[in-house]
């Protein structure tokens, strides 16, 4: 299969890319490099040995996504391309909602105008908001705490209703939980421009010494130690469960959790990382950051169950996999 990957370039897009090109598909990656490097590409092509074509593009730009699809007989899409960061969508949230939505929606349709029948979207746990854990894809969605779930639940709208009405369409909306560390090989990983919105890439650059102390939001959470629950994934896993979803998934729409079905507190993460690493990370309690819930963590049987996958590695694995690739590219 010829895959287009929106995205491409970034951290779980990265190692999506590599996880197709191992699995025999060609891959196109689109991107416009806002969070990320063009030499990714090129360690993607050392990883795997096979060359993934790239274009910078931004989703958004309907005419230069025409030209892409245009020129390849793409056989399905994995839409990663959008802004990321819970809490900065509290602060931009007209960024979040134009960017977000009008990239898939650029995609979607010249999915539709090329026939395009497989499309994997990225959406995010954040869009269950409050509800109970573990969280279940039946689940009523409470995206409230912030713009960027809301992005995720409206995309996941317009991705539905668009299926409803081609039939011939394939659409697997992967609602994935915390990823974290890195390709094994330590070539790829997640490297965000400036101080960093997710709890690794601020740990390992704590770790080299890039800052001087982790800040951890709120310890009064209703949690076994007061500090957020969350289930972490490694990006491997999830990289293998984009694969899995694109295989396996049949016509029409199907939602998939993909997570460990395990929630993992921040100080037990921390502790984690310095027993395995064998390096000491300060930090500092402060007030709780805006949108964040205190427990979430995903119930993964429908994906076991349908799709065959399971997350097969542990916070160990991805505390040392993180810290490897901070030390070479960080």
């Amino acid at each position: 299969m010829l895959i287009l990957v929106t995205g491409g370039t970034g951290y779980i897009g990265s190692h999506t890319c590599v996880e197709l090109l191992n699995n025999g598909c060609d891959v196109i990656i689109l991107d416009n490099l806002v969070n990320s490097e063009r030499e990714v590409v090129d360690r993607i092509a050392k990883i795997t040995g096979k060359r993934p074509l790239f274009y910078q593009v931004d989703a958004t730009e309907a005419a230069a996504v025409d030209a892409v699809f245009s020129a390849h007989p793409i056989d399905g899409v994995i839409h990663f391309a959008g802004l990321k960061a819970v809490g900065e969508s509290v602060e931009k949230p007209l960024a979040y909602y134009k960017n977000n939505l009008l990239s898939t929606m650029v995609i979607l349709e010249h999915c539709v105008k090329y026939g395009v029948p497989r499309f994997v979207f990225s959406s995010s746990a954040t869009v269950y908001g409050e509800n109970e854990v573990p969280f279940v894809e039946t689940m009523e969605l409470k995206p409230r705490s912030n713009p960027y779930g809301e992005t995720k639940a409206m995309c996941e709208k317009i991705l539905s209703d668009t299926a409803s009405r081609n039939p011939e369409m394939s659409v697997a909306l992967l609602r994935y939980f915390n990823p974290v560390g890195a390709h094994e090989s330590g070539l790829i990983g997640e490297k965000p421009r400036g101080v960093p919105n997710n709890l690794m890439p601020y740990v390992t650059q704590v770790a080299k010494g890039l800052l001087p102390e982790l800040r951890v939001f709120g310890s009064d959470y209703p949690t076994p130690d007061g500090t957020g629950v969350r289930d972490y994934i490694h990006v491997m896993d999830l990289a293998e469960g984009h694969l899995a979803a694109l295989e396996k998934m049949g016509r029409g729409v199907h939602i998939y959790n993909l997570g460990t079905g395990r929630g993992t507190s921040v100080l037990e993460l921390i502790t984690t990382f310095e027993q395995v690493n064998k390096v000491k990370i300060p930090y500092r309690i402060v007030d709780r950051r805006p949108g964040d819930v205190a427990e979430c963590w995903a119930d993964v049987s429908k994906a076991r169950r349908e799709l065959g996958w399971t997350a097969k590695r542990g916070i160990a694995e991805m505390c040392r996999d993180a810290w490897r690739f901070e030390q070479l590219h960080g």
